[in-house]
This record gives C-alpha cells, structure tokens and sequence, in this order.
C-alpha cells in the first residue's frame, strides 16, 4: 500500500474555509479496516431515525460546474475515466472539499452495465452517450452477454469505491449506484439520449417477450453490481429509473416496477444472509403516479423530482418510507437569499424526520459553486432551528 499527499489549497471563497481539508491519498485495494464513520446523519435519515439536522447531498455533486472537476477532465475520455479508480476517487472526493456534503456518491456512470453485457458505448462531445450498435430487433439480444462476471466487467467500480471509502476518512458514507433496467433498455435501443423514446416503446408493444427476456437479463447484472458495490464499501445504493416519466402508469407496473422491486428484493435477501443492512433509494423521475406503489417496493427511500407536492407525496406514501428531494434545480439560479427562502419552505412541505434533501435531478454545468454551497448550508441552518423547536 503506497499513498500520495492530496490537498485542497483553493481559497478563493471564504464560505468554504471551514470545509477545507486535507488527506492522504490511500491506494488500498481490499475492502476492510475502513475508517470508522463520523456523520451517519444520512443514513439514520434514510431509516427514518431521529437526526440533529436534515441531511443533505446533490445529484451529479461531482460534475462539471466546478472548476476542479473541468480540470481534472479535460482531454481526457470519459469511460477511460470511469475506469480508473484513482480518477473516480478523486472526482467523488472534489464536492466534499468544498461543501459540507452528508454523503459521497462514487463517480461513475448508469451505462457501464450494458458495456459490461458486451455493447460498444462512446461519449461523443456535444451529443452524450452513444451507442454505435443499438438493439433494432429481439435477434440482437443473442449479441449480449448472458452471463455476467461483474467482478472482471466492473471490477473497475469496486476498485473505485474501496478507494475513495477509504479516502474519504470516515467523513461521510458513501453511495453506489445504478440505472434501472427500463432506463438502460431506452440507451440500449435508443442508441443514446432521447426525448420521445419511441424506438425502445415500439419494442414494449410489437415485443413485449423479448422486452421482458432484456429487463430479466438487465436485471440480473443489475444485482449482482450492487451487491458487489456493497462487498467493496458503499454503505447506501441508489436506482436510477431516470426515463420512468416515458411510460404510463400500465407500462410502468408492467416493464419498470417490477424489476424496481426484484432488484430491492435481491440484494436485501443476499445482504440479510451475510448480516448487513444498506438502505436503498429509488428515484424513478416523472414517476408521478407510481409514488404509492413505490413506496411499497422494498426501498427505504423514494426520491422525488421537483414537480411533486413535498405534503402530498408525504400523505400519500403514508409514513412508510423516508422521501428525498425535490428542490428544482433551476432555483440554484436564484440570489442566495432566495435560495435560503425556498429551501425553508421545502423543509417545512416535507418535515425533518425521513427525510434527505436534494434536487429534483442533477447539478447542471453551468451552476455557481457559491449557490450550491448556499442551498446546502441553508439546508443545515433551517433544519437544526426547525428540530430545536418541535
């Protein structure tokens, strides 16, 4: 085991003194002897037990709005990064330099499954993910791998989180992740983004057997992933079901929810039996309908995007889990104090108890470091004064 000296010195911004620090880069390869864990507050959140403030974390929290993340990209591949633990490392721990996160989220990507199931994926500069080959018919799924071995396909990521657990000192608990299997079927036969999805719908109605066979065989990988994400060190998993708001609410009980509640169901199985306990999030973005059914799906969290009532979504998923969110991006826009304003009233629609802010989706690129960093102490300052006077 060697290590490197690595060191915040960035004092252009006096909000962020207090959260400057510094730490030996680890290069640790084996799973064990991790630092003991010093804020737990989000995961007590997520198990809906009493915490002293609400916790708080942001999607895409390491991404290109800062300057540092731009740096350590540039002329660089994307997957290539991915692959590189150093690299997913480094740009895991950037955000938690600079604000006072309540949990880590490893950097990599949804798309590495289907990579991992044998399909060619690039990120192409000024279009996002591509793949060259897309799924056109049900005698393409012949070209995937059946079976994965996620330990030689995505051995890369556990590197990754056993490195940066590691790294991150016990400071906060960090969370792995993956694409839901309806989200990485749209990339798939979409061939990459898109706003009507109508390639990967054609297949739910001319082949829904063959849609089926791919979510089964999603679904799988999609286990195993995360169950090696937690033998390498995450300590909370997150599911992505970002093109949830495509389907209808037919179609999501039919090709997205159940697979939602295989994947919570397995690795909750696996995990009893070697006695541990990670509590997992589902965020399935649009999903407006399926917030009961969600809430009913073996998840200790349900994560909301900003188009849903905090009071509403409170009363209609009766107490039974802890809700995430869904503070609009876009008002990261706003004057700081506008942004103070409206995560109060945020906090007042959702209540301090089960309860983790976000944003409704990710950071964009274009934000000020300065005004995350405001929603973030704002969700600190308005939580402690609201929980000293209940």
């Amino acid at each position: 085991m060697s290590s490197n000296n690595v060191c915040n010195t960035d004092t252009s911004s006096a909000a962020f003194q207090p959260f400057l620090f510094c730490w030996t880069m680890i290069r640790a390869e084996d799973p064990k002897d991790f630092p003991q864990l010093q804020n737990d507050t989000f995961l007590r959140a997520a198990r809906g037990e009493e915490t002293q403030h609400v916790p708080v974390w942001c999607m895409r929290q390491a991404g290109r709005y800062l300057p540092e993340f731009r740096e350590s990209r540039a002329g660089k591949d994307f997957f290539e990064t991915c692959r590189s633990p150093e690299a997913c490392c480094e740009l895991t721990l950037q955000p938690l330099r600079r604000f006072p996160f309540d949990a880590a989220i490893i950097f990599s990507d949804i798309l590495v499954v289907p990579q991992a199931m044998g399909m060619d994926v690039q990120m192409v500069a000024g279009k996002g993910p591509t793949f060259p080959e897309p799924l056109k018919e049900p005698e393409d799924l012949q070209r995937l791998r059946v079976k994965v071995d996620v330990d030689k396909e995505l051995g890369y990521v556990f590197k990754a989180i056993t490195l940066t657990r590691h790294n991150l000192e016990g400071k906060v608990p960090l969370i792995g992740f993956t694409g839901a299997p309806w989200t990485l079927m749209s990339y798939m036969i979409e061939g990459g983004g898109s706003t009507t999805h109508a390639k990967a719908k054609r297949w739910l109605y001319r082949h829904p057997e063959a849609s089926h066979m791919l979510l089964r065989m999603l679904t799988d990988v999609i286990v195993e992933y995360l169950l090696g994400q937690v033998a390498a060190g995450a300590q909370a998993l997150q599911v992505f079901e970002s093109h949830a708001g495509i389907l209808g609410p037919v179609e999501f009980k039919e090709f997205s929810l159940p697979y939602l509640r295989d994947i919570a169901r397995r690795v909750k199985d696996k995990l009893k039996e070697a006695g541990q306990d990670v509590p997992m999030i589902a965020f399935a973005k649009d999903a407006h309908y399926a917030l009961e059914d969600l809430s009913q799906s073996h998840y200790e969290v349900v994560g909301l995007d900003w188009t849903i009532d905090p009071r509403s979504a409170r009363e209609r998923t009766g107490g039974k889990i802890s809700l995430q969110g869904n503070m609009d991006p876009c008002a990261l826009y706003a004057p700081k104090d506008r942004i103070s304003e409206t995560v109060k009233k945020m906090l007042e629609g959702f209540g301090t108890r089960g309860y983790i802010a976000n944003l409704g989706h990710g950071l964009y690129p274009d934000m000020d470091p300065e005004n995350v960093g405001a929603f973030v102490e704002a969700v600190h300052q308005h939580s402690k004064q609201m929980i000293k006077q209940m």
